[in-house]
């Protein structure tokens, strides 16, 4: 099973540059330093899978011409990870049914208080038809069959929020990590390529560190690392140059 992934954004959740920061970061012109909110799009059997639908996920699908989206996939409800929902209801047009969207119950439970009528159907074709097929993650860890793909799901935790990371062959994605159990390890086992979350380099009770990021990917065993839901305080060369050979920022 081959195929690809694209980071659309990597940007921690007030994204780079940050409102009204006079930073050398936020006033660079280096376009790597402009980061968008976290989302990715994995492309396999030319199946299309979203991962996190934030605020800027408007402007992430016209830039990168993003025409249809098979599936999506929720790591937790934090605003910057959600903000965009809205912005999926031309993908509902465009496929004339709904679009299947996995998530925890806990998640749903959020996203059910704050965008409702995502949920409740709609009159399309004279009949009934909601715009998310909910398809929720039952367990803390498992795999659920995605148009014909098995995903592996993972569960950790944010400051008592709970998020899903996803795992598909060898690739995992693990954003938004600061605590987790032992067994996540077993869940990465094999992964050879690791996205994983990094705000900065100094301690946070939500994120990874620069550092733990990297200790973490050690103790995967990834081959080749990419760091995202990267904060302000990072400039995307230097950090590079300070980095080991197989961890880049996305």
């Amino acid at each position: 099973m081959k195929g690809t992934l694209l980071i659309m954004g990597s940007g921690g959740s007030m994204g780079v540059p940050v409102i009204g920061c006079n930073c050398d970061v936020c006033r660079s012109t280096d376009p790597h330093n402009t980061r968008t909110r976290s989302a990715c799009l994995i492309t396999v059997e030319k199946k299309t899978i979203l991962i996190d639908a934030g605020p800027d996920l408007r402007s992430q699908a016209l830039k990168h011409r993003i025409k249809n989206i098979d599936a999506m996939m929720i790591t937790h409800a934090h605003q910057d990870h959600v903000g965009g929902i809205d912005d999926l209801r031309p993908y509902f047009f465009y496929r004339k049914e709904p679009i299947p969207s996995y998530m925890s119950e806990e998640t749903f439970s959020d996203l059910n208080a704050r965008f409702p009528y995502i949920f409740k159907p709609i009159i399309k074709g004279g009949t009934l038809v909601p715009r998310l097929d909910l398809k929720i993650l039952e367990n803390d860890r498992g795999v659920v069959d995605i148009e014909g793909i098995p995903f592996h799901y993972m569960t950790y935790y944010q400051m008592g929020m709970k998020v899903n990371g996803f795992r598909v062959g060898d690739l995992g994605y693990v954003s938004d990590i600061k605590d987790y159990e032992e067994s996540i390890f077993e869940d990465l086992e094999g992964v050879k390529t690791l996205i994983v979350s990094a705000l900065r380099h100094g301690s946070n009770n939500f994120h990874f560190t620069v550092e733990e990021a990297v200790e973490f990917a050690r103790r995967v065993g990834a081959e080749k690392t990419w760091l995202t839901h990267i904060a302000h305080e990072l400039d995307h060369e230097k950090t590079n140059r300070d980095l080991p050979e197989d961890v880049r920022m996305a």
